[in-house]
This record gives C-alpha cells, structure tokens and sequence, in this order.
C-alpha cells in the first residue's frame, strides 16, 4: 500500500499512526480488462485508489457514449452520490486494463471519523479537491478551445494517447474524433 501512503503523505500529511489506522481499512482488488467497478442504477458504496492500471468514466444516451473521465495510478474512484448520499448512479466506471485497487468500504469510510479525529478535516480537503479538479475540467470544456483541450491532457496524460481508443479520448474532451485526429496530425507536423 505504498503508493496510497505516499499520496496521502503528500496531500494531507498525516501522523504515522493515523497513517496506519486509514490504511488499516483498506483492502486490495482486482479488476480485470473489461470489468465493471460501478454500473447506473447502482449505489456505489466503495472509495478505491488505483494502484495500476486504467479506468473510464462514461454514460450512455440514446446516441452515444459520453465519456467524462479516465485515469490511472493514483487516482481516486468512486460515485460521490452513492459513497456520501446513497443515491443510485447514473455512470459506468470500468476498467479499460487490468486494474490493481485499493479499496475502503462506504461503511468503514464513514467510520474513519470516530476513529481519527483529524479525520473531517481531511475529508474536506479531499472533497474540496474532487470539487477543485471538476471545476477545472468544467472550466477547460466552456472557455478553452479544442485545441488548447488537447495540449493540456496531453501534457498531463500521455499515456493515455497510447492506451485507450482515441474515441473515448474525443470523447472527454468534448470533440469529436475527426477533430481530434486533426489535432495530432497537426501537432505531428
């Protein structure tokens, strides 16, 4: 569980023993390639850290699949709605690789505040950071243009590029995917 440790250290930099007691609640998973960790219609009642591997974030209308986000190593995964409020969820969240999770119940989450008394305070600041990356990302969809889109998660994610199909890409940037394939042959070039 070290890489849960260290992103705990570096974001919110507990105590050792509390350190000990967060990470006490949490249990390794799998997920394999293809596999679901949460479908819609589901209350999500888990918090998972990735180890490694890849993620999608999507929904589905009547015309097609919407993703709103991907992530790898070191990302949180879960569906606010069901972890803090019980309500079903309207997402899919599978695995695009083989996932290796870290993973706390919703239960064992909830008690994590009669347990470590810092514990609230902490939960804000990683709530607030939940809120801080959406609004940024809100932010990137309303005021950037497609092509500053692509620049950004390429700088942050490259991996990405080479991993996922580039539709789900397009997807996530809110283009389409002949846009996005101007946009890599113009930044080739």
């Amino acid at each position: 569980m070290q890489e849960l440790e260290q992103y705990i250290t570096k974001y919110f930099g507990v105590t050792r023993d509390d350190m000990a007691a967060i990470t006490s609640f949490f249990h390794e998973g799998f997920l394999q390639k293809g596999e679901f960790f949460l479908k819609p219609g589901r209350v999500c009642d888990k918090l998972s850290f990735i180890r490694s591997g890849l993620v999608r974030v999507f929904l589905v209308t009547d015309e097609k699949e919407v993703t709103q986000w991907m992530g790898g190593n070191g990302y949180f995964i879960t569906d606010l709605a069901g972890l803090t409020f019980g309500q079903a969820s309207r997402w899919h969240i599978q695995a695009l690789t083989d996932c290796e999770l870290y993973s706390i119940s919703g239960r064992d989450y909830n008690n994590l505040g009669h347990v470590i008394p810092k514990w609230h305070e902490l939960e804000k600041l990683f709530i607030a950071g939940c809120f801080l990356f959406m609004e940024t990302r809100i932010t990137s969809l309303l005021s950037q243009s497609a092509e500053e889109r692509y620049k950004i998660l390429f700088e942050q994610q490259p991996e990405l590029f080479n991993q996922v199909p580039l539709q789900y890409i397009a997807s996530m940037l809110g283009m389409t995917p002949e846009t996005l394939s101007r946009l890599r042959k113009k930044q080739v070039a």
